[in-house]
């Protein structure tokens, strides 16, 4: 079978690995520290060194850039990563695989595909647009073959969302939670399961090549719905939710980074926010995990 280098040994990473694992490939997990899942080749590496990288990479089938810089820092980190990252993919004639968002976008009305232009004109949000888009030129140009993935917020074992690190422990707990979002209006929700299972497949499917596609995704529900199904899996009480106001959320962000980042992407959260997978889900014939099995699944990080 292929051989494949992961970049990344965050929840993504892994769920990649494990995946590509199943399908009987060896796997590469590249990290600074040298860490991730045991059943894998491990190495300590510095992913911005694209010599290093690039000798990592040799006889690769696919790189994954399951990478994951403090988002506060994204305009110093992600430049040297990406173009690291991109410079191996050419050099040693792999598959460059990225893990993206829905940031790129900006702000959307209607459910969201593939061909929503990628409008986003604050610069820490048009980082990753301007990533696919450095990566797209180099793959018309014939100098490397690229593939990208984009889910909505997290959840799964390790998913780290506003649901995953703000609400549903609180709920788990009989809390009362206050939440800088719209509680009534749909959101998508992708599980990490969904993210591993969908780059696995466009590491080794053609097809993936010199596009984007959406992981698939089951369909939206609102937070005070996921809330309440939550609540029932774990046995709580009736959640109690109450929307935060954007002046606490202001305060909140004077002391504390996430709060103070979170501002700009709470748009996310103020309309229905709705992505639409039917593109990979209808090519690959990958299905999205329901959203009870996902919570299910969560429940690790909660016992």
């Amino acid at each position: 079978m292929g051989r494949h280098v992961i970049v990344g040994s965050g929840p993504v990473g892994t769920a990649t690995a494990e995946h590509l694992l199943r399908l009987g490939h060896e796997v590469r997990m590249v990290t600074r520290s040298g860490g991730g899942p045991v059943d894998v080749e491990r190495i300590a590496a510095d992913a911005t060194d694209v010599d290093r990288l690039a000798a990592l990479a040799a006889g690769a089938d696919a790189i994954y850039n399951c990478a994951n810089p403090p988002y506060h820092r994204w305009p110093q980190l992600w430049p040297p990563l990406a173009a690291a990252l991109l410079g191996a993919a050419e050099r040693s004639g792999a598959v460059l695989v990225t893990m993206s968002n829905l940031y790129g976008y900006g702000e959307v009305d209607g459910p969201i595909t593939e061909e929503t232009p990628l409008s986003a004109t604050a610069p820490k949000l048009r980082i990753r647009a301007d990533m696919w888009r450095d990566a797209l030129a180099a793959h018309r140009a014939g100098r490397v073959r690229v593939t990208e993935a984009r889910a909505s917020d997290f959840i799964g074992p390790g998913a780290r969302s506003l649901l995953t690190t703000v609400i549903l422990p609180r709920v788990r707990r009989g809390q009362a939670v206050s939440v800088p979002a719209n509680l009534d209006v749909p959101h998508s929700l992708t599980y990490i399961g969904d993210v591993g299972a969908t780059l696995a497949t466009l590491g080794t499917d053609p097809r993936a090549l010199g596009r984007a596609w959406h992981v698939p995704t089951a369909p939206a529900v609102t937070l005070r719905e996921v809330a309440r199904r939550f609540a029932a899996l774990v046995g709580a009480p009736e959640p109690r939710l109450r929307v935060m106001p954007d002046v606490v959320l202001r305060l909140g962000g004077l002391f504390n980074t996430e709060a103070r980042e979170f501002r700009k992407v709470r748009y996310q959260f103020e309309r229905p926010w709705v992505i639409d997978s039917s593109a990979a889900q209808e090519t690959f014939g990958l299905k999205p995990t329901p959203l009870d099995d996902a919570l299910r699944a969560s429940l690790v990080d909660y016992r």
